[in-house]
């Protein structure tokens, strides 16, 4: 019953529709949106009574989709949509519907992202909805706030496919009406609608590549997605659901920043979020969903000998998404050195010419520097090496094969500027730092708010305590979740020695384990013993935790 109060809730909500003047033409959308999600609405309640087969599902969905795209579009030949802008508009609709199903998943998740992306439409185009389509908007976000009240963990009401049908259905079709009304291309309002519906987009599209991997049935539903993922590296189901709206909300800032404070170019900003939704899917895309034997119609197909090496897999994606951080760098570099007008114009001219030599030289600098033989998930400060090693070589070819092919008569290079390649050089760095640290910042924390480990106090902040915080940070089977250090020494009190803070002598020990919960200390050196051991158990005896020593040995 919580769809129908969902629809129901909406729609007593734009009532008051009624005392607003109709005032700019693109208001007239709102019926045909209303009655879009209605019917939609209809579909989910026989699929919640009858259990409608997928298929059925899909048919409805693009049908309504077909009527709604005539509604907006009009039936005069003199302004007929383009057969692209009607295709995508159709299956555009039924997505988004269909996202938001799947997304329906976890208590209060994609009522609560739903909430997020009305908010954001209504917001940031509402000079393009229309005052109708805003309120209706921004009722149906009240609705959800009703609903998310009762559908919060654990849940005592649940939308069904009737609510989360209704919800796409509406939000899909709000959607189209910017983009339809600016008739471009690649235009800002489908930016923005793309950044605010980024989850269920997201989520949808993960699941369905790798199900399709995996040689599972798209519709045959599992514990594959997103949230599911972020649940199995060790979050709750209500840490997952926040991080999922984080995501949302920050998809609305960026849609935000694009449409009101970055007006000049948008790309280099697109290109960060990309790149980070893109890291993260990668990253859980390890999470084990599967069993090995789902993908027996990959090891199958034709390719399966290139895919079954997993080592050339993870380089080829490397590679891949170097090209887009060159790419994005140098034009960076380019429009922080030139201002925008006659200069930036001329500049861009061999921005464009020279990218291709760039790509090649600074892949192949990358390539022989050892970058793509270290691995994402130990990277750290020794990788710097190869790193500063790649780019320079790299930036210093690129100035030769500037020099060589675009130098005039009198050997002046024209075109190009040393302060370009100062800035990519920078900028290459930093990006290919952040990105081959993303993973071990991801792992980090979820190691560190994993609701599944142990947390565990390390007593000694030497050589062999810092190796073991290390190693239960990097090992997520022993389920250890390092929270601090004890120490005798002085100098390393209130200090951070690898990330986890040092709190102090034994005189703290049963006031920090009792301030930080700790359940279960850990002895880090075979020096720890005598009248220290003895009062370290007596404490941990006293508040019922054990105490494990570390034991090192070859043999």
């Amino acid at each position: 019953m919580g769809g129908i109060a969902i629809a129901l809730g909406t729609v007593a909500g734009f009532g008051v529709i009624a005392f607003v003047p109709e005032r700019a033409a693109v208001t007239s959308a709102w019926p045909a949106v209303l009655l879009a999600a209605l019917t939609m609405s209809v579909v989910g309640m026989y699929d919640d009574r009858l259990q409608l087969s997928p298929v059925a599902k899909l048919v409805s969905s693009l049908a309504i989709g077909a009527f709604l795209v005539f509604a907006l579009t009009g039936s005069e030949p003199a302004g007929a949509m383009p057969t692209t802008y009607t295709l995508i508009g159709i299956i555009w609709f039924a997505g988004i519907c269909h996202a938001l199903n799947l997304l329906d998943n976890m208590d209060g998740l994609a009522a609560g992202v739903a909430l997020i992306a009305a908010l954001f439409l209504a917001v940031l185009l509402r000079s393009t909805l229309g005052p109708a389509l805003v309120l209706m908007l921004i009722a149906l976000a009240g609705a959800l706030g009703g609903f998310l009240y009762w559908n919060r963990p654990s849940a005592r009401l649940f939308m069904g496919d009737c609510g989360s049908l209704f919800i796409g259905s509406l939000l899909g079709g709000a959607s189209l009406v910017p983009v339809f009304n600016a008739r471009v291309a690649f235009v800002s309002p489908a930016v923005l609608v793309v950044l605010i519906l980024v989850v269920p987009l997201f989520d949808t599209s993960f699941v369905l590549v790798l199900r399709r991997l995996a040689g599972r049935p798209a519709t045959k539903g599992g514990v594959d997605h997103v949230s599911h993922r972020i649940v199995s590296l060790g979050f709750s189901e209500r840490s997952a659901v926040r991080i999922l709206y984080g995501l949302g909300i920050i998809g609305g800032f960026t849609a935000w920043a694009l449409s009101t404070w970055i007006t000049v170019e948008p790309m280099p900003l697109l290109a960060l979020f990309t790149v980070v939704v893109i890291l993260i899917g990668i990253y859980l895309a390890r999470v084990p969903a599967y069993n090995k034997q789902d993908f027996i119609a990959l090891q199958k197909s034709s390719f399966a000998p290139l895919l079954k090496d997993l080592a050339f897999k993870w380089h080829a994606g490397e590679v891949m998404l170097d090209l887009v951080l060159i790419t994005v760098c140098y034009y960076a570099a380019y429009r922080l050195r030139f201002e925008e007008g006659r200069d930036l114009d001329v500049f861009l001219r061999y921005f464009t010419v020279s990218l291709p030599v760039v790509l090649g030289v600074k892949l192949a600098a990358l390539y022989s520097s050892g970058l793509y033989q270290r691995s994402w998930d130990t990277f750290g400060l020794r990788d710097l090496t190869a790193v500063a090693r790649g780019v320079g070589i790299g930036s210093l070819l690129t100035v030769a094969a500037a020099y060589y092919l675009y130098r005039d008569p009198s050997g002046r290079v024209e075109g190009f500027s040393r302060v370009v390649f100062v800035l990519d050089g920078l900028l290459l760095t930093i990006a290919i730092v952040a990105t081959r640290a993303s993973f071990r910042t991801m792992s980090l924390v979820a190691a560190t708010r994993s609701k599944r480990s142990r947390r565990v106090l390390v007593y000694g902040a030497g050589k062999y305590g810092q190796m073991l915080v290390r190693e239960m940070r990097a090992n997520a089977g022993w389920r250890m979740n390092p929270v601090g250090f004890i120490d005798d020494n002085p100098l390393k009190a209130r200090r951070w020695i690898v990330g986890v803070p040092v709190h102090g002598s034994i005189e703290q020990l049963e006031a920090t384990m009792r301030r930080l919960d700790v359940e279960e200390v850990v002895l880090s050196s075979p020096s720890i013993n005598g009248s220290v051991e003895h009062r370290i158990r007596e404490v941990c005896e006293l508040l019922n935790r054990p105490v494990r020593r570390l034991h090192m040995e070859i043999s």
